[in-house]
């Protein structure tokens, strides 16, 4: 990127002498002002190389536009435990084909458990299911990428392309929920992974994984940017009247045109609006996540985004700061500069104010808002308009006081029927 050359304001002219009758000190402060002028131009005549935005860098491992079209990252670097990292150059004796485009593979993942642990205080659930690890919707800034690093590959084109699937997560799960010491409660659905991701039209786990919790009667949490969701009303539906589900849908933006540059394969805000009001009209109870909050990129579409909402039927709401902790923080400037050049260095400014000088801080209680002027700026935003709106006037609490483990192949039924 080359930048225009722009003229050097004309300096400041000689001040003209001083009058006989001034005395030292007041020739003193004439200089002084001239000398204030005088540093004045010489800022001015620097500003435009103060405020000139690099041009984007061009790292090796940076991936063709015409491989990645229709993804988020733009690169695809080694993942951080690998020993060794490749990059493609020409060395002169051959001349390179063209490398074909990224396309979507699925490979079957075999774990033991299902049912994921955490102790976070920052989320409202300790436990968790991802049928999928990757996720096809190429948000650029999924904070589930680094996982990647743990299969070998790469945070960016790896994680939207290179997907696993665990075709025995509902036998998994069903084994696990019939455990005799096992204590029920909510259960999150799409965490590090969304469950209705393109794939799942195929795939289905996320449907057969919802059957399992419907036949115990255990309580589910659905986060997703999917309108499939609508799909499994008939299983959603029941569950909602016995106050075992909630779903919530994460809109980011309103705008279609940046809804496909950030998150290219997931819904577009109509139809995450659309599902809202879909579920809400069967009577799920449904909440929107305007998540994440992009400094300076999306910031200023949250109340429209809760309006919305709220309109679509959404009774809860809540916000999360954009994170970009590990590679994501490369893969986030890449795209940030390749597509808002002009905003690079006030969105890393209000990260690092957010951040008490970095870009991000992982401390618990702080690094899913932000602390400084500028997150309390949004925290008041999102009170005044939740307010306004009469959102999260009222918490959906699910429930396990139905929870029941159906009679396993073999056993023995109650004589009579009773609970069990």
């Amino acid at each position: 990127m080359q930048h225009r050359a722009t003229d050097s304001p004309p300096g400041p002219s000689a001040p003209p002498a001083a009058p006989r009758h001034l005395g030292r000190l007041a020739q003193q402060r004439r200089d002084a002002r001239a000398e204030e002028r005088s540093a004045a131009a010489r800022d001015l005549t620097g500003l435009s190389d103060l405020d000139a935005v690099p041009p984007a860098p061009m790292p090796d491992w940076m991936v063709e536009a015409e491989r990645r079209r229709g993804r988020g990252a733009l690169s695809n670097a080694a993942g951080r435990f690998e020993p060794h990292s490749r990059e493609r150059f020409d060395d002169g004796w051959l001349e390179l084909d063209d490398l074909p485009p990224f396309r979507t593979s699925v490979t079957v993942e075999k774990p033991r458990t299902i049912i994921n642990r955490n102790e976070s205080p920052d989320v409202g659930f300790d436990r968790s299911i991802n049928p999928y690890r990757g996720c096809e919707h190429g948000c650029v800034y999924c904070f589930a990428r680094p996982t990647h690093a743990y299969q070998g590959l790469s945070a960016g084109l790896d994680f939207e392309t290179k997907l696993f699937a665990k075709p025995d997560a509902p036998e998994l799960l069903a084994r696990e929920l019939s455990k005799p010491g096992y204590e029920p409660r909510t259960i999150a659905l799409g965490i590090n992974t969304d469950g209705y991701q393109p794939i799942e039209r195929e795939w289905r786990l996320t449907r057969r994984i919802l059957e399992v919790l419907r036949d115990f009667a255990h309580p589910v949490g659905i986060v997703t940017k999917s309108a499939l969701v609508v799909r499994d009303l008939d299983i959603l539906g029941p569950m909602a009247e016995k106050g075992l589900v909630k779903v919530a849908l994460s809109i980011t933006t309103l705008d279609h045109k940046l809804a496909r540059i950030m998150e290219p394969r997931a819904a577009t805000p109509q139809r995450r609006l659309d599902a809202l009001r879909a579920l809400s009209e069967a009577g799920v109870p449904t909440a929107v996540l305007v998540a994440p909050v992009i400094p300076a990129v999306t910031d200023a579409e949250m109340e429209r985004i809760l309006d919305a909402a709220v309109a679509a039927g959404a009774s809860e709401a809540g916000y999360v700061m954009l994170r970009v902790p590990l590679e994501i923080r490369d893969l986030f400037r890449e795209w940030l500069l390749a597509h808002f050049p002009d905003r690079y260095r006030h969105v890393l400014s209000l990260l690092k104010e957010l951040h008490g000088g970095r870009e991000y801080d992982s401390t618990f209680g702080q690094r899913m808002t932000g602390t400084g002027p500028y997150a309390w700026t949004l925290a008041r935003r999102f009170e005044i308009a939740s307010e306004r709106l009469g959102l999260n006037r009222r918490h959906t609490r699910l429930t396990t006081r139905h929870f029941t483990r159906p009679p396993q192949k073999g056993e023995q039924l109650s004589l009579f029927g009773e609970d069990r």
